[in-house]
């Protein structure tokens, strides 16, 4: 059996520590066997290790959020990138392709498709792998796991079975049809239908998507899908495929699950009521702070609260409240201030204008150890960088440099230049120009040994 993690979103519900380039499932914030931080990302790989499903998964995103899975997981993950945002069915339609025409895989195989941002314990991942051996003897074309309700909730949509069935010792049941949120009143009317909270997790036979794709004019060859993606609708599976296939089962799981995607939930499950400097003072129950930034927070006297504050911003909001955040922040159009890159992290420090109308910004940089940026070059913006801490190796044009903590390089725009870190490096970057985007990148090497082969034909030139 094959997986694809879907891997999207721009995780606003949970401003300002998530943004366009660090969702939600990338905040490392929950408690880990290990007694450290980590991330629902690196939580359900590390779960779906255990079971041995990795080996087969594949994780599918856009650009913007490789580098932070690459941070997080490591190199070596088989990531499925989208050329552009375009929801779930395009997402899992070119993960498809993928499977079939560049990794061979066969048109029986068993595809399950999950969240990465899935909250649930360990033994949930059993019934995943249970839904290859439900497809064989319901002979469906597609199975979902459906979560036992412990409460009518507004926030989940509904499977409803066919038949009220869904016994205990009911290893699937096919779905009459599915119910999108319901108000409290039909949530609880529902339940006493045995329906399931849909958690977004289902399987299919590859063939079943790759004859939908043939039947519907796309191409089935991943590259030729890569270049005709923008045709593929901006639509969700579920209302593209599934909520118009009649041949649904459902395997019923009763254990804990929960969307972590609003300040509420995720504080539930957070361990800790603080991360970061701070102080939770006074009377101040069941509120909880979190604090990427270098200045401490004081939380004194106020109850049922979320603080949160990163380099993007700053919120105060009572847990009650907290779900309606994205509408609230919908309007605020920024830069990302804080990012994961496949080499580390930066930070924004400061922004500015100068007299004479150049662009300034000051980032705070750490390269970890063992890791480099590619070797590039920027048209419109120089550097300056100053190392704070660390020693490494600083290419310039072709010409290699040991580097440590007090030195001070000048990168003019053109030039070509990478660095390598051998301890963590922390460095303040300065750029000064007339447009500072951070596609305003030009990568000519992505190795060391490359960059280093290039510098060694530079010494042999002369």
């Amino acid at each position: 059996m094959k997986l694809i993690l879907l891997s999207g979103g721009s995780g606003k519900r949970l401003w300002p520590l998530s943004n366009d380039s660090r969702s939600k499932q990338f905040l490392k914030v929950l408690p880990s066997p290990n007694g450290e931080l980590e991330s629902m990302v690196q939580r359900i790989w590390r779960q779906l290790s255990a079971e041995g499903l990795d080996r087969e998964a594949h994780l599918s995103t856009g650009r913007s959020q490789v580098d932070a899975i690459q941070s997080q997981l490591g190199h070596g993950v088989p990531i499925i990138v989208e050329p552009d945002r375009r929801d779930t069915f395009p997402a899992i339609a070119l993960a498809a392709t993928y499977l079939y025409s560049v990794e061979d895989a066969g048109l029986n195989e068993i595809v399950a498709v999950l969240p990465v941002d899935s909250y649930v314990e360990d033994r949930f991942f059993s019934t995943v792998k249970s839904l290859e051996r439900m497809l064989a003897e319901s002979g469906a074309n597609i199975a979902l796991i459906g979560v036992k309700p412990t409460h009518p909730s507004e926030k989940y949509g509904y499977i409803v079975p066919a038949a009220n069935d869904v016994s205990a010792d009911a290893t699937y049941v096919k779905v009459s049809h599915f119910v999108e949120k319901p108000r409290q009143e039909l949530a609880q009317q529902l339940i006493e239908q045995q329906a399931l909270w849909n958690c977004g997790v289902f399987a299919f036979r590859l063939n079943y998507i790759i004859n939908l794709l043939i039947t519907s004019g796309y191409p089935i060859q991943y590259d030729e899908m890569l270049k005709q993606y923008h045709r593929l609708p901006k639509i969700s599976f579920d209302y593209q495929v599934l909520e118009k296939e009649a041949d649904v089962i459902v395997v019923p799981y009763d254990g804990a699950w929960k969307d972590l995607g609003t300040w509420n939930t995720l504080t539930e499950e957070m361990g800790s009521r603080q991360i970061g400097k701070g102080i939770i003072a006074g009377k101040s129950d069941n509120s909880h702070l979190v604090n990427e930034l270098d200045i401490p927070i004081a939380l004194v006297g106020v109850r049922d609260v979320v603080v949160a504050a990163s380099p993007d911003g700053i919120l105060v909001t009572s847990k009650e409240a907290s779900p309606g955040i994205k509408d609230v922040v919908s309007g605020l159009e920024q830069r990302p201030m804080y990012e994961e890159r496949r080499w580390g992290w930066y930070k924004v420090i400061d922004y500015g204008l100068t007299k004479e109308g150049k662009q300034v910004l000051t980032k705070r940089l750490c390269i970890y150890a063992g890791h480099h940026l590619s070797y590039q070059k920027h048209d419109k913006r120089s550097e300056v960088w100053t190392i704070v801490s660390g020693h490494g190796e600083f290419v310039l044009n072709e010409r290699l440099m040991r580097v440590s903590a007090g030195d001070v390089l000048h990168i003019p725009a053109q030039a070509r230049h990478s660095i390598r870190a051998d301890s963590h490096l922390e460095i303040i970057e300065v750029q000064t120009g007339s447009l500072l985007i951070e596609e305003d990148i030009v990568r000519l090497a992505m190795s060391w040994e490359e960059i280093l082969s290039l510098c060694a034909a530079r010494k042999e030139a002369l």
